[in-house]
């Protein structure tokens, strides 16, 4: 087996807007031969469109998407199949060898979150993921966020959660990849690093709300499943992952 470190990078769906950020990105990841990679993606602003033009209301409930059952073939359409499209097309165009998957076939199953929220899922982990294979043949796996239970039933699953899930499924160091360069503390400046007690302060000062307040707590969760910090940075900046890759303290560290 192989002896590189795996790295579970989330991807943000914003850069899926941005082909030169996502060029630049894979120009990284195929230049960084001494470690192994899985994507797994959302695509939260191409849902949006999808579901406007097919004339539904969005709404969510903690940074979660709810997601009634009318709207999933909209939402698996948009991120299993257009955005883990996109990202498989500039892969190649960039010469790595990917392949696209959904939870499912990664190892991790999904159930029901919450009634209140639809199909949205949660994460179950499973022994049967095909990644290990993938990573051994030099594959590229990209993950989109769409998870089934054992009755084939689909879930929209909050893609932090699923890049979490899949890294302590691998062992693996995991950076979420968003659009700001780090977690910000009340005056706009970047937090080089959090612990659970910061966290929870800047919570309830509503300092880290939404999408963000997801992403820290699911971030937190993550340290103290895989016992080791885990990075919050930015996808505009692929000069940044290549620091993180090579042991640098770059955007926000979140720790135990």
């Amino acid at each position: 087996m192989t002896t590189k470190k795996t790295w579970v990078i989330k991807l943000g769906g914003a850069v899926l807007n941005n082909p030169a950020a996502l060029d630049a990105l894979f120009v990284a990841l195929g230049s960084q031969q001494q470690a192994n990679f899985v994507l797994v993606h959302g695509g939260g602003a191409l849902v949006d469109s999808w579901l406007q033009d097919a004339g539904f209301a969005t709404a969510k409930h903690q940074g979660l998407r709810i997601s009634p059952a009318e709207q999933m073939p909209y939402i698996v359409g948009a991120l299993a199949g257009c955005a883990n499209k996109q990202l498989l097309g500039a892969a190649l165009k960039n010469k790595l060898k990917p392949v696209g998957l959904s939870l499912f076939e990664a190892g991790i199953n999904a159930e029901q979150k919450l009634k209140a929220l639809g199909q949205v899922g949660e994460c179950i982990p499973t022994a049967d993921s095909i990644l290990p294979l993938l990573i051994e043949a030099g594959r590229l796996a990209l993950v989109s966020s769409i998870g089934f239970d054992e009755q084939g039933h689909w879930y929209n699953v909050n893609a932090d959660e699923a890049a979490a899930a899949i890294a302590k499924l691998l062992g693996a160091e995991l950076i979420f990849m968003t659009d700001v360069e780090a977690v910000l503390d009340q005056q706009g400046q970047a937090l080089h690093q959090l612990d659970k007690a910061q966290i929870e302060d800047l919570i309830a000062q509503g300092v880290i709300s939404g999408g963000m307040e997801v992403k820290v707590k699911t971030s937190l969760l993550a340290a103290q499943h895989l016992r080791r910090g885990v990075y919050i940075s930015s996808w505009q900046k692929p000069e940044n992952l290549i620091a993180l890759l090579q042991g640098e303290h770059v955007g926000t560290q979140i720790s135990m």
